[in-house]
């Protein structure tokens, strides 16, 4: 009788063995699971850097198609939004917008695969430079102030985002924006992709739209 629990025990032993074994196996192993994160996060912030760089030159060398469309919001505000494509597949989208002529707002996203993975904005507001001495002709000297802000995103979603402020004067001497250093900032891009929505809603319209974005 006692032998015959010891090999009942030994079995039951060996049999949960077997089964620890099998579901250790069944779990992904910490190089998948690194693959899996770094698959999901579909692009690193170098690799952005160096597409963002292309497009840029592409953009500036007029080499992308592109269509666009104007827009006009209820109060008389509105803008203009551009498409770039490359052989058909949409890599760009840039959106204009401006309040009469004290700001304006110029945002591009960069996109692949339908996916945004950056954003560049630039907001500027124009004001009269009070610490300025008058011109000549007894008008006022101007200053723009300048927000740039730079978004990282992978699978729409941010994860590095930075900002600088700057003014640009009509008179004096004016700082060189690309050595100005950026500033990390907690990411809110809500309202910035519920914008880039709207307009892919609208990217086949021509002409004019009555609709603000």
């Amino acid at each position: 009788m006692r032998n015959t629990i010891i090999i009942l025990s030994l079995v039951s032993i060996i049999s949960c063995k077997k089964q620890e074994n099998k579901n250790v196996e069944n779990l992904p192993s910490q190089d998948s699971l690194t693959t899996q994160n770094v698959s999901g996060n579909s692009k690193t912030v170098d690799d952005i850097k160096k597409e963002y760089s292309k497009m840029s030159a592409l953009l500036a060398s007029k080499k992308l198609d592109s269509t666009y469309f104007n827009y006009v919001c209820e109060d008389g505000m509105g803008g203009q939004v551009v498409f770039y494509y490359q052989d058909k597949n949409l890599k760009a989208v840039k959106n204009v917008y401006s309040e009469y002529s004290h700001f304006s707002s110029v945002t591009q996203y960069f996109v692949d695969k339908e996916n945004v993975y950056f954003i560049h904005k630039q907001d500027t507001s124009w004001n009269f430079d009070e610490n300025a001495p008058k011109k000549a002709d007894g008008n006022s000297e101007t200053k723009d102030d300048i927000t740039e802000s730079r978004i990282y995103l992978a699978n729409n979603k941010p994860t590095q985002c930075f900002e600088k402020k700057y003014s640009i004067r009509s008179a004096g001497n004016n700082p060189d924006p690309n050595k100005i250093e950026d500033k990390e900032i907690t990411c809110d891009t809500d309202k910035l992709m519920k914008t880039y929505q709207s307009i892919i809603k609208n990217k086949d319209k021509k002409g004019k739209i009555n609709q603000c974005l």
